[in-house]
């Protein structure tokens, strides 16, 4: 299985959940002091929030697994912080799920969604503050680990 990204052991994949758009926004933070007959005095105190928004569509008729927002729910009722990867090996550092949307279309006479648009939005934290287990335990097409450790490697 090709994983486009991994936020601890949960895999963004077209089995599970793929998401067509990856925004990134970084901020700095320069406060200022009123100066007068000059602008502001501007002094940097480093960096600001960091934020990953992922934008995708969730067919799960075609492809998607319909209980995979549900696990990123609660992922993010536990309040921790996973380190998120890309399916290219290129680490981010620790990332908090700071909201979840979704929005289903073309509903099924069940009421069934054959469309769900998703966003996710992530804030970056200190590295420190990840959660070693990884995240949701059981998640589709990702083994178990006994340690909590395989899946930082």
């Amino acid at each position: 299985m090709q994983q486009m990204m991994a936020l601890g052991q949960f895999v963004f994949s077209l089995p599970t959940l793929a998401y067509n758009e990856f925004k990134r926004t970084s901020n700095w933070r320069h406060p200022s002091n009123s100066r007068v007959g000059a602008r502001p005095a501007r002094q940097s105190l480093g960096p600001g929030d960091d934020t990953i928004t992922l934008s995708g569509v969730l067919a799960p008729e075609f492809k998607g697994d319909p209980r995979a927002i549900e696990q990123l729910r609660a992922m993010g009722d536990k309040g921790n912080a996973y380190a998120l990867v890309s399916g290219r090996g290129e680490v981010f550092g620790a990332w908090a799920i700071e909201s979840v949307n979704e929005t289903g279309t073309l509903h099924m006479d069940n009421g069934a969604p054959r469309r769900v648009e998703f966003d996710l939005q992530l804030v970056r934290v200190d590295d420190a503050t990840a959660d070693a287990t990884g995240g949701t335990p059981g998640t589709p097409g990702v083994p178990a680990t006994d340690d909590g450790w395989e899946w930082w490697l």
